[in-house]
């Protein structure tokens, strides 16, 4: 006798894996901006992202966080202002090629519908990874954004693919 409920067993992983938040950024230090009787404080964070494939690359995303009650229960909406830097932090691995552009970052920044999004691109004639950072939102996103770049030794050409 087979059980009826055998296809939403099996569907638990792929359930749990969407649900489940993307590896979350190190909070590197915080900043109060706005003092709020009621909840936190508005403040900017700082925060590390390391490349997930690309060793040795670390980007810096300085961002506005919104407090108060809203900020506090999840459902505020954060500014679409951030900024960037990315920097070399140890020997530079690219094990794969590479896409000539990847999203390589997602984060919330509301309850439903805007994100932060970083994106890896690959500038052939300089040897150079560019990331930039930017928000989307559903209905209208945010021409605001920030761009960095890593340059890579010569002697180590970026695999593409």
């Amino acid at each position: 006798m087979s059980l009826p409920f055998r296809p939403v067993i099996a569907a638990w992983p792929l359930l749990l894996a969407l649900l489940m938040p993307a590896r979350a950024a190190d909070t590197i230090g915080e900043v109060d901006t706005v003092f709020k009787l009621l909840g936190p404080d508005h403040k900017i964070v700082v925060e590390a992202y390391d490349d997930p494939k690309v060793g040795g690359v670390t980007c810096y995303v300085s961002r506005a966080r919104t407090g108060g009650i809203k900020g506090a229960l999840g459902v505020a909406e954060d500014r679409a202002e951030a900024s960037i830097v990315c920097q070399q932090v140890g020997p530079i691995a690219i094990p794969r090629p590479l896409p000539a552009q990847e999203e390589v970052f997602t984060e919330r920044m509301s309850l439903l519908f805007k994100k932060l999004r970083i994106v890896r691109m690959v500038d052939r004639a300089r040897n150079t990874l560019v990331y930039m950072t930017y928000s989307e939102r559903v209905i209208e996103g945010s021409p605001q954004n920030s761009v960095a770049a890593v340059p890579v030794p010569r002697a180590n050409p970026i695999p593409v693919r």
